[in-house]
């Protein structure tokens, strides 16, 4: 019996929305887990933005000794609890202000490779929803720092485990996804 037109787009349209459904209760489920990873045991670590009780948890479990805010220095709650914490618990704060919306430019990235390089570690990297501006650092960590395949880094910003949105044209987050592009050619790699 074949599928009349309306029934196939009646389907189609619940399929849709059953996965736009989903894809909503996962990014707010690593909204809500403060969408912590460990990227490389024992030196580097990414998240959402952080509590001052959370930064005190990852420090007492990861050992945390850097924390790199990509969002850049403020005047808000956050950022005053942000580093209040951090200089009680010893640890080194780095702002690095990135834009998720905007291209980071080849020569702010080398900047942020040599941060990283040289900054103690463990390294704790955040940004507001930890899976755009964190994911593009996390590969350039992964990638420049401790010399990883492209491939393997490249998955830092993938949306199923981080969150990442970068859908060319839809999403201002894509900027991350060209910013690496970018980047890659920048530092010799094939795209």
């Amino acid at each position: 019996m074949p599928i009349s037109g309306k029934r196939l787009l009646r389907g189609t349209v619940k399929g849709l929305a059953a996965f736009v459904a989903c894809s909503a209760i996962y990014l707010s489920y690593l909204q809500l887990s403060g969408n912590f990873h460990e990227v490389i045991a024992g030196e580097f670590y990414r998240s959402a933005q952080p509590t001052g009780a959370e930064i005190e948890g990852y420090a007492h479990r990861y050992g945390i000794k850097t924390i790199v805010n990509l969002r850049g220095a403020s005047s808000r709650s956050w950022y005053k609890d942000e580093v209040e914490t951090a200089a009680k618990l010893g640890i080194t704060h780095v702002d690095f202000p990135m834009s998720a919306g905007r291209d980071l430019p080849s020569d702010k990235a080398m900047a942020l490779v040599e941060i990283l390089k040289n900054a103690p570690k463990p390294i704790l990297i955040h940004c507001l929803s930890g899976a755009d501006r964190s994911g593009l650092a996390s590969v350039i960590y992964l990638q420049q720092v401790a010399g990883i395949d492209e491939e393997t880094a490249e998955m830092q910003l993938w949306p199923i485990v981080y969150g990442h949105v970068g859908i060319p044209f839809l999403s201002k987050s894509f900027a991350m996804d060209e910013s690496w592009e970018n980047f890659e050619k920048v530092i010799g790699l094939d795209s």
